[in-house]
Formats: C-alpha cells, structure tokens, sequence
C-alpha cells in the first residue's frame, strides 16, 4: 500500500518562500510518476509539478522560473520549493503518484493519479 504523508506547508508574506516535503512509502516499482498539486477552496484540483524516476520534471506555466521538484530516492521523499510566492498561490497542496512514467499530456491531470497525500495548507498574504 502507497503512502505519502505532506508536510511544510504553512503561512508566508508574499515574496517568500516554503518547501513542501512528501515521504512516500510501501511501493517498490522502478518506474514512477510524482507530482504536486494545488487546489483553493471551490476549485478542481490543478498540477503544479512532476517528476519520474529519471528526474525529468515538468511545471505548470504558472510556476515556472518559482517552484522547483525535486527528490531524494534514498530517503523516499519529494519537495517542492516554492520561491517568490504570491497571494494566488493559495491553497492546500497535495503529494500524489502513480507506478507509471511520467508524460507531458498527463503529468498534469489529478485523474492519471492513484495514490494521494492527505494535503498540506499554504497561505500566502499580500
């Protein structure tokens, strides 16, 4: 059973900066997708960021040039550095992966993803 477990999250002024943490545990495939998710308060679950087992990552437009995917194979764990917030960042953030590649046409879509943390809340304040 895949597990992910959020946390970083918290409240910052605009212009700073978080980095969100995700452990994952209990899968054992060679190949995966992991990506990060926003969603605000009566608003469908949008892609942030992606990225598989060889390390390639892909970003929403709106995060480009601010929000870097990165992880640490040996200790399980994906971040998400969050640069240069703004109040529109908002929302609670949500780890997610499948036991599959990552691809462009669905590293960005929630419904390509199985497993799911249980979200961590970022608020940004102008």
């Amino acid at each position: 059973q895949v597990q992910l477990v959020e946390s970083g999250g918290g409240w910052v002024q605009s212009g700073g900066s978080l980095t969100l943490s995700c452990a994952a545990s209990g899968y054992t495939s060679s190949d995966y997708c992991m990506g990060w998710f926003l969603q605000a308060p009566g608003q469908d679950r949008e892609g942030v960021a992606a990225i598989d087992t060889d390390g390639r990552t892909y970003y929403a437009d709106s995060v480009k040039g601010r929000f870097t995917i990165s992880q640490d194979n040996r200790k399980n764990t994906l971040y998400l550095q969050m640069n240069s917030l703004k109040p529109e960042d908002t929302a609670m953030y949500y780890c997610a992966a499948r036991l599959s590649g990552c691809t462009w046409s669905s590293s960005m879509s929630a419904d390509e993803y199985k497993y799911w943390g249980q979200g961590t809340q970022v608020t940004v304040s102008s």
